[in-house]
C-alpha cells in the first residue's frame, strides 16, 4: 500500500478529493446521481475497469457521514423490503463483472432515467405510478446487479422512492441506509474476486474522504430546500444522469 502510493501523483489524489466534494454536495441536495457524473470523469482519469470498484469504494466510505446525519429519516419498513435482496444482488454481480462484459446495460438503464422527466411531467406529479414495498425485493437484486456492474446506479432508485411517498430528508436518509448495507456486499464481492489492488483502494479512499465533507456540506443546503425544488432538482439529476450514461456507452463505439 506505501508503494503504491509513493507512485501516485498528490495532484491526481487532490482532484479525486474534489470530485468527491462537489460530486456528493450535487447528491445529496439532489436526491442522488452525483456518483453518476463522475463516471466519464474517472474513466478518463483511471480508465474504465477501474471506475466501478473506485466509485462503488469511494462512495461507501463517504456514506456514515451521511448516515448519521439523517438517521433519525431512515424509513426501516423500505430498508428491510430492499436490502436482503441487494446483499445477494452484489454477490451476484461481483462474479458477473469479472467474467463478462456488459456495458450495453447502461443504453437501459439511461433511457429509463430520461424518461421520468416525462413520468413525472416536468417536476409537477409528485408519483408517477402505484409502489409497493414488497417491490422493493425484486428492485434491491435488480439495481444491486446492475450498480455493481456499472459503479453508480443510484438516481434509478429515486422514481421508486418518490412514488411510495418518500421525499427530501426521509429519501436521502432511506436511500443511504439501503446504500451502506449493499456497499459491504460489493466492496466484499470487489476484494473476493480481485478487482481492488492497492492503487484502487487509495483512489476510493481519497474519493471517499471528499464525498464525507460533500455530505456534510450538502446537507446545509438541504435543510433550507422546499420539497417541490428538491422534486425539480431530483428529475433534472436523473435525466442528466441518463444522458451521460448514454454518452458514455455511445462513446466508445465510435
Amino acid at each position: 500500500m506505501v508503494e503504491a502510493f509513493q507512485n501516485i501523483e498528490i495532484g491526481l489524489l487532490l482532484l479525486l478529493f474534489g470530485l468527491g466534494v462537489v460530486a456528493f454536495i450535487i447528491s445529496t441536495v439532489s436526491g442522488g446521481g452525483g456518483a453518476l457524473i463522475l463516471v466519464p470523469v474517472l474513466n478518463w482519469l483511471i480508465g474504465t475497469p477501474s471506475t466501478a470498484p473506485v466509485l462503488n469504494l469511494g462512495t461507501f466510505i463517504g456514506r456514515p457521514v451521511r448516515l448519521i446525519l439523517f438517521w433519525k429519516h431512515i424509513n426501516w419498513k423500505v430498508f428491510w423490503y430492499y436490502v436482503p435482496a441487494a446483499l445477494c444482488g452484489a454477490w451476484i454481480a461481483g462474479w458477473i463483472f469479472s467474467e463478462l462484459n456488459v456495458d450495453w446495460l447502461k443504453f437501459f438503464v439511461g433511457l429509463f432515467l430520461i424518461s421520468t422527466l416525462f413520468q413525472y411531467r416536468f417536476g409537477k406529479k409528485k408519483q408517477s405510478f402505484v409502489m409497493k414495498y414488497r417491490y422493493f425485493v425484486p428492485l434491491g437484486l435488480a439495481v444491486s446487479i446492475l450498480g455493481t456492474i456499472i459503479g453508480a446506479l443510484g438516481p434509478v432508485l429515486n422514481p421508486f422512492y418518490l412514488n411510495i411517498g418518500l421525499e427530501k430528508e426521509d429519501l436521502i436518509a432511506t436511500k443511504t441506509a439501503n446504500s451502506f448495507f449493499m456497499g459491504v456486499a460489493q466492496i466484499s464481492s470487489y476484494s473476493f474476486f480481485g478487482l481492488l489492488d492497492n492503487t484502487l483502494w487509495i483512489f476510493g479512499i481519497v474519493l471517499g474522504l471528499g464525498a464525507a465533507l460533500g455530505n456534510w456540506l450538502g446537507k446545509l443546503f438541504l435543510s433550507k430546500m422546499k420539497s417541490s425544488l428538491f422534486r425539480k432538482f431530483l428529475i433534472a439529476l436523473m435525466v442528466i444522469s441518463g444522458f451521460i450514461m448514454m454518452y458514455d456507452l455511445l462513446k466508445s463505439f465510435f
